[in-house]
């Protein structure tokens, strides 16, 4: 994790020497804007991976001489079926639709929106999926 914090931090370089470029010769605040938000980032990733790494062991990446097999094992749980991602993105259809259409729209797109977050963020609390 200590490489990507590294790597996290210089992009951070790299982009705030674009965004100071580019603002003094095209003078277009948007882009100088998004470009220095985009610094802004760089810096948050880059510090929160430099800051876990000391807390964690090393990992295979951190080390030169590690083999692509020393990384194997298990990388975490996912779900292997669920309905919830439909949910919300009916949901925030109809959210995106409500800006186009009418406002009166978030009405009905909001409680599909929260059905389908909390049915994703507690999936695994009751039904079939309880014991997982």
């Amino acid at each position: 994790m200590k490489i990507q914090g590294k790597m996290f931090l210089w992009l951070s370089v790299f982009v705030l020497a674009v965004a100071i470029l580019y603002g003094v010769w095209s003078k277009e605040p948007a882009g100088t804007t998004a470009l220095f938000m985009a610094f802004g980032l760089c810096v948050m990733v880059g510090y929160y991976l430099a800051f876990t790494a000391r807390r964690v062991d090393d990992m295979a990446q951190d080390n030169t001489e590690a083999d692509v097999a020393d990384e194997a094992g298990e990388l975490g749980f996912f779900a292997p079926h669920s309905w919830q991602p439909l949910s919300l993105a009916f949901g925030s259809a109809l959210a995106f639709l409500a800006v186009a259409v009418g406002w009166w729209l978030m009405y009905f797109s909001a409680p599909i929106i929260l059905i389908g977050i909390f049915g994703w963020v507690f999936e695994y609390y009751r039904g079939e999926n309880q014991n997982q």
